[in-house]
């Protein structure tokens, strides 16, 4: 198992966060970061040895009602992990995201596009990880994201936080009972109900419990999401996970 950070789409962020991590997950996409112009000798010296993820653009959806807007949401995917392939990206992280997440018969385009999208980094080399944003209100609800990663063969980034945010620490618990088999990317922060989020581990009502109880032999990457620079903090949450998870750090 890997531990990594998440480091948003700062460059000099990733440079200066704590070399311990085995890999770092950047955002990646207009208008910030585009991989087809990020200095790839740059990136490398800020890797610094660890392994490249990427978190694919947080603000656009996977699926619209028009079928030439769904072309272009795969064209404009396809061209970032093409991009983010070549600059030796492993995984990327993709929100599960839907014009009416309400809209049943809608489901099946959410289907088709996020089958699109895996086949584009297959393609490009890099594997595709859904991640779980019911909490939002363009995002797929935990048992819809089960439904579309079990139907399309794709992998989930459970984001611990976000479950607990759509649900509570029952979610979390469902969730993982049913579904932990397809978890293959977790992101790791610890919230609070009135609406703290990315907390550094131990500081908010998240019950890891239920990761330790539903994922013992979790072999994933594991890319901790705490909304802070202060090394300690960052250094403890992820000792805390890795305890959890039976990891060394």
């Amino acid at each position: 198992m890997d531990i990594g950070l998440t480091v948003g789409d700062d460059l000099d962020r990733l440079a200066a966060s704590p070399a311990r991590f085995d890999f770092c997950e950047l955002g990646v996409g207009e208008p910030t970061l585009v991989p087809g112009d990020i200095d790839p000798d740059r990136l490398d010296g800020a890797l610094d040895g660890r392994d490249l993820c990427v978190h694919l653009p947080y603000s656009q959806r996977l699926a619209s009602y028009a079928p030439e807007i769904n072309d272009a949401i795969v064209a404009y995917q396809r061209r970032l992990l093409e991009a983010a392939g070549d600059l030796g990206a492993t995984k990327a992280v993709l929100h599960a995201t839907s014009a009416d997440r309400d809209d049943v018969a809608f489901r099946e385009v959410a289907a088709d596009q996020l089958r699109r999208v895996a086949d584009a980094g297959r393609g490009a080399g890099v594997d595709i990880v859904v991640e779980n944003v019911g909490h939002q209100h363009e995002g797929l609800q935990l048992s819809v994201l089960a439904d579309i990663a079990a139907e399309t063969d794709t992998p989930i980034c459970f984001d611990v936080g976000h479950a607990y945010m759509e649900g509570g620490n029952d979610a979390i618990q469902r969730f993982l009972r049913r579904h932990g088999d397809r978890v293959s990317h977790l992101h790791c922060h610890d919230v609070r109900r009135r609406g703290d989020t990315h907390l550094p581990i131990g500081a908010g009502e998240v019950d890891y419990d239920h990761v330790e109880t539903h994922l013992p032999t979790f072999d994933g990457t594991v890319a901790l999401e705490v909304f802070t620079d202060d090394e300690t903090l960052l250094l403890d949450s992820a000792e805390r996970i890795a305890d959890r998870l039976g990891a060394e750090f």
